[in-house]
């Protein structure tokens, strides 16, 4: 008996090529999927809202801590405010003492005032003194107290000391100024008067660096004015910034030059006051009728 095998070989191909693959399953990954999305939604909404949370408390501690620091800054002004309530009567009454005091110096300078025109009328009977003592001989005008008059001018010799500078300011303010001396007659006034001494006069080179007057009228250089070798402008003086710029007499009468911040003596220099209007000042001081009334008085009746 013969056993016949057969392939069933279209069965075989249908089973081989139709066979469906086992199936995987993913389940597990798309359910965490699914839920990944809404999570992470969820964790940055919570993250925004703690930190809104934060930020609200940061402002509002911020909001609370300036509010507590303008208080407290306006308790002191406030204290201060109360001490300077307090204060008020003690500010009052240091007015009315300064105002008094003030007073005090106005009525001062009222009484120095009354001096000056004393001093002006004394100087005024000084010179109508000398008009009658000379029988009216005498020529040109009055110069005042301390002053001594040659010409035209009047000189002062001073004894205090001072700066160029200083000098010149203090003759300027007693209508003046440092002495100019151009002709030989004064210099021959002026030496015998300051023999012995140091005396500022009003010479310099510092405002051109060349040597002029005081009102601005150009030197002549005269060597025989000047003591040997100068002016040399020397620099080793020791007393700051500058030349030797201002000139001053030495003790024999000649001219040297020097570092205008030495403190010297110094000579003055004026015109002489008409004897008229002397004598104007003299009836307006004392207060004649004459002159209250406007009529006029003849000048020689008092030797001006």
């Amino acid at each position: 008996m013969t056993t016949e095998y057969h392939d069933n070989l279209e069965n075989d191909n249908n089973s081989f090529w139709n066979k469906e693959p086992a199936p995987v399953y993913f389940s597990g990954v798309s359910r965490s999927r699914r839920w990944l999305f809404p999570g992470l939604t969820a964790t940055i909404i919570l993250i925004l809202i703690i930190a809104f949370g934060a930020s609200s408390e940061t402002h509002t501690h911020t909001h609370t801590h300036t509010r507590n620091i303008n208080l407290g800054s306006l308790v002191p002004f406030l204290n201060l405010t109360t001490d300077a309530a307090k204060d008020i009567p003690l500010l009052k009454f240091a007015v009315e003492s300064n105002t008094d005091q003030l007073t005090s110096v106005g009525e001062a300078l009222k009484q120095l005032s009354t001096l000056d025109s004393i001093s002006r009328t004394v100087a005024a009977l000084k010179c109508s003194l000398e008009r009658v003592i000379n029988n009216s001989s005498a020529t040109g005008g009055c110069c005042p107290i301390d002053w001594e008059r040659f010409g035209s001018s009047c000189y002062f010799f001073s004894k205090t000391m001072l700066s160029w500078n200083g000098a010149s300011d203090w003759c300027n303010g007693h209508e003046s100024h440092l002495i100019i001396l151009i002709h030989d007659d004064e210099w021959d006034f002026v030496r015998p008067r300051a023999s012995g001494v140091f005396y500022w006069v009003g010479l310099t080179d510092g405002r051109t660096g060349t040597w002029e007057w005081v009102n601005q009228t150009p030197y002549i250089m005269n060597r025989r004015h000047w003591s040997p070798g100068q002016p040399d402008s020397w620099t080793e003086h020791n007393l700051g910034i500058g030349n030797e710029d201002c000139a001053h007499l030495l003790s024999n009468g000649r001219l040297n030059d020097l570092h205008c911040s030495s403190r010297l003596r110094f000579i003055c220099q004026r015109h002489t006051k008409p004897h008229v209007s002397v004598f104007l000042r003299l009836t307006s001081s004392v207060g004649t009728n004459e002159t209250k009334t406007g009529s006029t008085t003849n000048p020689k009746k008092f030797g001006c």
